[in-house]
């Protein structure tokens, strides 16, 4: 177990570290003039010893207490979900955040985290009826659907999608049966293609990602613009802060394009490093998992460890251009308060889950005992 969360840190400082640099590099050049950077850095800053006090009280607390507050903390969630929908500003065509005075932030990051609680506290709760249709889909559906609602009403699609994917897997590994799992995948991909059909953006999305070259002049500029930045990283990179993509061909390279600036100026080599601590700590988190003292530390820790791990592909995979675009940011790296916060607390959940782990005891071996049987049962 040691080695897991001493794994597990070393790449989440890794790549805090790296984010650090290549926001303030990613900054640079920028049209309201240089010192943009310098702001983006300090409020990153900021964020990031609240992330790592957040990460710091998270493995110092028992995760077990958690299952007292998962319907409370879930219960503030969808009241700070309805809040964004009729008080939150419009950026992007999107209402998302939630500004307080000298700060804003968006509660579907603070939802990821209540919803895992909750299906881990609910699957503990109901492991033995968990395989029926009621306990197993109905009921848990009921409050993932909630969720997921006040969500994609912002909307959020990406993020709706996120959270359903895992609180699937997370059904999937309490013990639902794949007759009743697999009816579901279908209608939630059903919906989804009906949904993006019926929305021109979406739909314009799909079409660009399609047809790249084609659309490298409208709404497949972003994706063109970002294989130009990776490809022309080769293996070293052009040298930190030499980035010509961040120049305004690149939009949002502060925050879910992070990566294709990382490619161009410092190459493939650490393109590869950032993919490969992502699997690290996805290998880690999966190894805590399994060493969980019970079955709530099991899914809790499995939930975070999917959320991590699945936000990064995604991000990487729309960098990489092979997933259509969508704004999820890249965990630890990206320019985010809200999302940095949240995923140090998830990772202070899961040194709290492996701190209570369980612990193999190993007897040593009595080197007075003798090989040989005693005479009477002797053959």
């Amino acid at each position: 177990m040691k080695v897991a969360v001493t794994t597990m840190a070393i790449c989440v400082a890794a790549l805090l570290s790296l984010g650090l640099v290549m926001l303030y590099s990613s900054g640079l050049y920028h049209k309201y003039g240089s010192d943009v950077s310098s702001r983006y850095l300090m409020k990153q800053l900021l964020w990031c010893a609240a992330g790592l006090v957040a990460c710091v009280t998270a493995t110092a607390l028992d995760y077990r207490l958690l299952r007292r507050l998962a319907w409370p903390l879930l219960g503030v969630v969808v009241i700070l979900l309805a809040l964004v929908l009729k008080y939150g500003p419009i950026k992007g065509g999107a209402t998302r955040w939630l500004e307080l005075p000298g700060i804003s932030f968006q509660p579907s990051e603070l939802a990821k985290i209540a919803l895992i609680i909750a299906l881990a506290w609910y699957c503990e709760r109901h492991q033995r009826q968990i395989h029926t249709w009621k306990r197993g889909i109905l009921i848990p559906g009921v409050f993932i659907g909630l969720i997921v609602a006040l969500i994609f009403k912002e909307p959020d699609v990406g993020t709706a999608l996120l959270i359903t994917f895992v609180s699937g897997l997370m059904l999937l590994i309490a013990g639902i049966r794949l007759k009743h799992f697999v009816p579901c995948v279908v209608a939630v991909a059903i919906a989804a293609g009906a949904f993006i059909l019926h929305d021109p953006m979406r739909r314009g999305r799909i079409d660009s990602w399609l047809h790249v070259e084609e659309t490298k002049l409208d709404k497949g500029s972003q994706a063109y613009q970002t294989m130009l930045a990776l490809g022309s990283g080769g293996w070293t990179g052009i040298g930190l802060g030499n980035s010509r993509q961040k120049r305004g061909w690149v939009a949002e390279h502060q925050t879910d394009f992070i990566l294709a600036i990382i490619g161009e100026e410092l190459g493939l080599v650490a393109t590869l490093g950032v993919v490969s601590g992502f699997v690290m700590i996805v290998i880690c988190g999966i190894y805590i998992a399994a060493h969980a003292r019970d079955t709530f530390g099991m899914l809790l820790a499995a939930g975070i460890t999917f959320l991590i791990g699945s936000q990064a592909f995604i991000n990487i995979g729309v960098v990489t251009s092979t997933l259509p675009n969508k704004g999820i940011a890249l965990p630890f790296i990206s320019y985010g308060g809200s999302s940095l916060l949240a995923m140090l607390g998830c990772i202070g959940l899961l040194f709290s889950v492996a701190r209570q782990g369980r612990v193999t005891e190993i007897k040593p071996a009595n080197p007075f005992a003798s090989d040989e049987l005693p005479a009477g049962q002797r053959t």
